[in-house]
């Protein structure tokens, strides 16, 4: 079995090491690959089968919450749960499930069962699953690799779940265009599937540690605590907020700043789109060839966070098309690694015993800042302009960074 990082005495290397060279890596990252796929498949067949159903924008709305709700209430419960199991036989159990549910919506779409509520069913069994699986597939990475390949195996997973987000619904276009509904989502259980014999080569990943005694919501209250009082973790959690609020809010609302800044056309917003892409597959790839350095690690995150914010703080004399998609896709790289920095980072810094409470609660900041971003920057920028909002939230994020830069010198 792997053995976990060594979080007690410090100990780093002085050069990064890629995680492919790992065995138990390499087999890992096929069923990565595989259920990445699957799973943005599955989540554009959704959202384009709830408009198809429906006709109705409301809800195409009410099937995206439910798909990203139960991760806000469930992953902090399933942190405490992926801390009690082996996080390898959990995520048997979370693609087992997937499958089971992607292959049922394809035999009642074939059957001419489907409906509304087998929608909304669907919709929240994959939230539910999807928040149960995150946190325990945070904690088998850093068992399946030495310590200082951990940022170049995170980095790789950026690069996988970006490209995945990219190539999943495109794949999952042209089968509706040559196939039907009931065969995309046949190909997506196929994927998980695949994903499922995939990890079952994965040998030898046991329980992580002594999770404490108690009950789970006392545990989770003994993990936030922890979260809490560790100088650290507090600092990654907050530099996750931040970036959250501003980089990733900017990205989620790509269509309107289109729209307001340029002509808004799809062709316009697929560049912005694929610039955006590019940019978080660049930062993916730089944080593989980062060293498993603590102190560089947390250098990193905040010179980019404040990349980030320098980035925007132009956008008003950005003109045209090809200047924004530049920003974009600067502004992509630099979310990219604040964001997979800090996910390395506390991966190093949080012992087993803690890690999968920790990093649900890493889970519910990175997932939840741009959603509540996007909704109040999206709000203020239609009363009062794109640009002045953007600059203004940079502006706030510059100062932020000033502020987590003195919080550093205090560790």
């Amino acid at each position: 079995m792997r053995a976990p990082p060594d979080t007690a005495n410090g100990a780093v290397s002085p050069g990064a090491r890629s995680a492919l060279a790992e065995p138990l890596f390499r087999r890992y990252f096929l069923a990565m690959c595989l259920s990445n796929m699957g799973t943005w498949i599955s989540r554009f067949l959704l959202g384009w089968t709830a408009w198809d159903l429906t006709h109705a924008a409301t809800w195409v709305g009410i099937t995206s919450t439910l798909l990203l709700l139960p991760t806000f209430i469930l992953s902090p419960l399933f942190g405490v749960v992926s801390d009690r199991v082996s996080p390898r036989n959990g995520m048997l159990a979370t693609l087992a499930s997937q499958g089971a549910l992607v292959a049922l919506t394809a035999l009642t779409l074939a059957g001419g069962w489907f409906s509304l509520g087998w929608l909304l069913f669907l919709a929240l069994g994959m939230g539910s699953v999807t928040a149960a699986h995150q946190p325990l597939r945070l904690a088998l990475i850093p068992r399946l690799v030495e310590r200082d390949a951990l940022p170049s195996a995170i980095g790789i997973s950026a690069i996988t779940f970006n490209l995945s987000r990219i190539l999943g619904p495109a794949a999952a276009g042209w089968l509706l265009l040559h196939a039907s509904p009931a065969t995309a989502f046949a190909c997506a259980a196929a994927l998980f599937a695949g994903a499922l014999s995939a990890l079952l080569r994965v040998h030898s990943i046991g329980i992580a540690g002594d999770a404490g005694q108690g009950s789970v919501l006392a545990q989770l209250a003994e993990g936030l605590r922890f979260a809490r009082d560790h100088p650290t973790i507090r600092l990654i959690l907050a530099v996750t907020l931040v970036n959250g609020l501003l980089g990733r809010t900017v990205i989620e609302l790509l269509p309107a700043l289109s729209g307001k800044l340029l002509d808004g056309a799809a062709t316009t917003l697929a560049l912005l789109t694929a610039c955006a892409g590019a940019g978080s597959v660049l930062g993916g790839f730089l944080l593989t060839r980062h060293r498993s350095d603590e102190a560089a690690l947390l250098h990193m995150m905040l010179y980019s966070l404040l990349g980030a914010t320098l980035v925007l703080l132009p956008l008003h004399w950005a003109n045209g098309l090809w200047a924004i998609a530049g920003i974009a896709l600067l502004l992509s790289m630099a979310t990219t690694m604040a964001g997979a920095g800090s996910q390395a980072l506390a991966q190093l810094t949080v012992s087993d015993q803690y890690r999968g409470r920790v990093l649900s609660i890493w889970t519910v900041f990175t997932m939840g800042a741009p959603a509540i971003g996007s909704l109040v920057m999206g709000a203020l920028a239609d009363l009062f302009g794109f640009v002045a909002v953007v600059t203004g939230f940079a502006t706030l994020a510059l100062l932020c960074v000033g502020s987590l830069w003195r919080q550093r010198r205090e560790l």
